[in-house]
Order: structure tokens, then sequence, then C-alpha cells
């Protein structure tokens, strides 16, 4: 695992014992430091091993500890925790901000952090991807696969590829990032923060924490991303814009389609030049891309109709790029919606055939769409939905999941969804 000399001697409170915490618990033993740890589901508890420099309790008393670390599920601005670590001075960090620490003791290597509302995981799969098939040491971690401090260092020339949460950002204050790069920023989340201006500031503050000379990739198709690139137009050198208006040829790229990937794509290339691969060796680790699970996932063809599990898009921003990636759709939509509109979507709304909406969104979202596609159906269930959409869909359709909703109405989370409609296209007569 990754430590940092820095560690031993001190004394953590971790709270949260989810995979992130876990990691950060094991790093922080292995490298000498003193932990009190809570979570409050017990199995959590309990899978910790009895050890002479861990306590597992409720975290009551922060006198004496050098950090907080959190989860990035905690809510800052509302744990009466994080209240009590501010005002007690105790710094409230997470498991990013601890591999920041333990930077000097690695073997000389990179890290690209990666961030924005939509698109930063396909980006950072992709990112990596690219890396391995050049032959360049590469680990993905931050808010995709596995926590960065539980995996091996990388040997010298390394590069690690981090997603990243703007919760994850704001329990970091030291990742200086070789390259850092936005994508774009829509309201989500706002719950967490002082409006969208908050969120925002949140997402500015990776490039706030960069050395001079280091790369910033912008998108600034959007009009907050574009002042972010604004504000660091100064940095002539190292500040790469994606513009909106950029054509790029995608044909290539079977995993890469529709304009949202237009965009991924063209960040990860213009961070794999700053990394100094060669062309060829980007253009080889695109074409050899393979989509990640529940994002555009390709899970079937039947009868001439593909099926798509775009599960992990929780927000009409991240739904309308779907819809405008194939000519005739028949829509899967709906779960526990983040607001009261679709107007994101409403662009591309032309290629819609056929809506089926379902879960908790179902009434509003049968009641916004139905004098603005041919035909809508309030489904209720995925499943029925599924069976519905495939007897309705004709040769060259597509049966797309790209709910616009969070899950939690009717899954565990998005991944249980797109499991429960790969499993419903599957029992497809």
């Amino acid at each position: 695992m990754i430590v940092a000399s820095d560690w031993a001697g001190k004394r953590y409170a971790v709270l949260g014992l989810a995979r992130s915490g876990a990691a950060s618990v094991s790093a922080l033993l292995a490298g000498g430091a003193s932990v009190v740890a809570w979570d409050s589901d017990p199995a959590k508890r309990e899978a910790f091993a009895a050890h002479d420099r861990l306590g597992v309790a409720p975290l009551e008393n922060l006198s004496g500890v050098d950090a907080l670390v959190v989860s990035p599920g905690v809510p800052l601005n509302t744990h009466p925790l994080a209240a009590k670590a501010r005002a007690a001075g105790v710094p409230v960090i997470g498991d990013i901000e601890l591999f920041a620490q333990a930077r000097k003791d690695l073997p000389p290597h990179k890290v690209v952090g990666i961030t924005g509302t939509n698109g930063k995981s396909t980006t950072t799969a992709l990112v990596h991807h690219i890396l391995k098939t050049a032959g360049v040491p590469s680990l993905m971690g931050g808010n995709i696969g596995l926590p960065i401090l539980g995996q091996e260092p990388l040997p010298e020339g390394g590069v690690y590829v981090l997603e990243l949460s703007s919760y994850q950002i704001d329990l970091t204050r030291a990742l200086d990032c070789d390259v850092a790069v936005l994508l774009n920023i829509t309201p989500d989340h706002l719950d967490r923060y002082d409006g969208f201006a908050g969120y925002a500031a949140s997402k500015a503050r990776l490039f706030a924490m960069q050395s001079a000379g280091h790369v910033a990739v912008v998108g600034t198709g959007d009009e907050a991303s574009a002042n972010i690139a604004q504000g660091l137009a100064g940095r002539t050198d190292d500040l790469l814009a994606i513009t909106p208006d950029t054509v790029i040829d995608q044909s290539r790229w079977p995993a890469l389609q529709g304009p949202h990937n237009a965009q991924n794509a063209l960040a990860a290339i213009a961070v794999t030049r700053a990394l100094g691969l060669s062309e060829a060796a980007i253009e080889a680790g695109l074409a050899s891309y393979a989509s990640l699970p529940h994002r555009m996932q390709h899970v079937a063809t039947r009868n001439g109709v593909a099926f798509v599990n775009d599960s992990k898009a929780t927000n009409p921003e991240s739904t309308a790029p779907a819809l405008a990636a194939f000519p005739r759709v028949h829509w899967i939509v709906g779960g526990k919606r983040k607001g009261d509109d679709l107007d994101a979507c409403a662009a591309h709304l032309d290629h819609v055939v056929a809506a089926y909406t379902i879960g908790e969104a179902a009434p509003l979202f049968f009641d916004l769409l139905k004098d603005k596609v041919p035909v809508v159906e309030q489904s209720g269930t995925l499943e029925a939905a599924v069976a519905h959409a495939a007897a309705a869909a004709r040769t060259g359709d597509t049966v797309l999941l790209s709910p616009a909703c969070a899950s939690f109405d009717q899954f565990r989370d998005y991944e249980a969804r797109g499991d429960a409609f790969r499993a419903a296209v599957e029992a497809l007569a």
C-alpha cells in the first residue's frame, strides 16, 4: 500500500469505514500512526483486526488528534463532527490528501487529476487505458476503482490517474497535479454547497493547488468552466482549453461515440500529449478502449435493436449527450429525481421515438414528455420498460437506459440499476 513517513507517531481520527476509510486506516497504521475510527455500521467496525495502535470507538473527543479523515460522503456543511473539528482547529481531510502527503516517499511519478460534473469516470478510465496501452505504468483511483492508498506504489515513471469529485477536492489541501482537468460544471450536489457558485469554486480549487508550470486542461462549453479558464488565462503555456466547437473524427473509436465522448476524448488526448505520448500511441489507446460498465455500455443487440446501459447518467445534463448519440431512441427515464425538469435534454428529444418513465419520477416525467415525443408510457418498473421498449423497437433502433435520476427509490445504487437492466434484456424471449 501507499504510506507516508510523516504519519509516524501522529494520531488520526477516521470517520466512515467503507472503501476509502478502510484503506486510510490500513495505510495510516502501516505508516506508524495511531488511529481511532468509527462507522455507524457494526459490520464495518468489526471488519478490523485488533491492533495496538487502533481504537474503534465513537469519535466524541478530538483533542490530541492531528487530523480528522472523513469519507467523501460525509456532508461537511452539516455533520456535527466536521463542525467540532473546525472549531478545535483540527484539519478535516480525506484519503486523497493522505495520498498527496505520501507522494514525496514514492518513486518519481506524475499525477493526473480529473474532475467535472459529467464524464470524469470515462475520461479517467480512458487516460489510464491509453497509458497502459503505451506501456506506461499507471494506476487509476480516487472516485473510481480501488482506493488509491490500498494499491501498490508505481515504479519510477508511473502515472497516477485520479477521478476527483468535488467532495474529494473539498477534503484535499496539497494535491499538486502535474495535469489537472476540468471537463464541465452543471448544477449538482447543491445541498452540500452555498449555491451553484460554491460548487463551481470547489472544482476550481483543483487548479489552485497546482504549482507553476503544471498543465491545466479545461472544457469551456459551459459558462462556469469558461469563467474558470478565463481566470487561468495568464497560464498561456500550460492552459489547454477544449472549446465546444472543436470537431473530431470519432469513427475509429467504437466505444467513444456521441458529443459527450468527443469532449472526453479531446481531454484524454490533451492529457496524454502533455505527458509526452506519441500520436500513434494515443490513437492506439483510443481505438482499443472499451466502455465503462453502466456508462454508454452496449449490453446486447437483439433482432437488430441495440440495448445500451447508461445507468450512471444520474442527471439530465449527463443524459442529454446519450440521447444525441443515437438517431432513434426508446428512452427509459426516471428514478429519484434531482430536479423538476428535463430541460437539459430538450435539444435532443427529436431522437426519441418513445419514452418509458419509471420510479418516483414516472408521473412527473410522463407529464413533461407527453406532448414532446411521439409515444410516452408510464411503465413504473425497469423490467416493464425494457419489455415494452423491446416489443416496440425495430431494426436500427436503440433501447437506452439513461435515467437522468438517482437510483435510490428502487435500487441500491446506479450499478444495481444497470445490472437489473442487463438482466431484463437477457430475460427477453
